[in-house]
């Protein structure tokens, strides 16, 4: 097993429990969460399929959706990230291309193109996420507002924790 299975799978479980124990009851003025446990799928190789990514999120977030008692919503947000996933990696190709097996971190990519990459598709999950939830357009700024904030504070905790726990190399 090489070492980025690894890395993927000890990720994989302690991002899920920090997100069910710890990100669950994270609250920032009833308007911003974090979904650390996004990491995980934005960190996937690009070879991981597109078949086999969409059902990665689907078992990743439906577990979630159990815990949080959220009936499939996230489920519903993550698989919709994983299908774009692929479409938004070929429009921001980095110069020198992707590595073979590389995970899509920091550490491989640089700071800049993980933003780049992160957020349009962190920000498309929290309006999944929050306007299915929400279930009316008529909450439709505050939906917005819920979207946009959460998408900075799950930025902010994954790059903190790319920056603490991941494993430094190209940049």
């Amino acid at each position: 097993m090489s070492k980025h299975a690894i890395l993927l799978i000890v990720s994989y479980l302690l991002l899920m429990v920090a997100q069910i124990l710890l990100f669950r009851n994270f609250v920032l003025f009833q308007t911003g969460f974090a979904f650390i446990y996004l990491l995980f799928l934005l960190s996937l190789p690009v070879e991981v399929g597109f078949n086999l990514g969409m059902l990665m999120a689907f078992i990743t977030a439906l577990i979630l959706d159990l815990f949080y008692q959220t009936t499939g919503i996230h489920a519903a947000a993550a698989v919709f990230l994983m299908f774009v996933r692929p479409f938004w990696l070929r429009t921001i190709v980095p110069r020198s291309g992707y590595e073979v097996n590389d995970m899509m971190t920091i550490s491989n990519y640089g700071l800049g193109w993980f933003l780049g990459y992160a957020t349009p598709l962190i920000f498309s999950y929290c309006c999944i996420v929050f306007f299915v939830e929400a279930g009316t357009p008529s909450l439709f700024w505050n939906t917005v507002t819920k979207a946009l904030v959460s998408t900075v504070i799950t930025l902010v905790f994954i790059v903190f924790t790319q920056y603490l726990f991941y494993p430094k190399s190209k940049y």
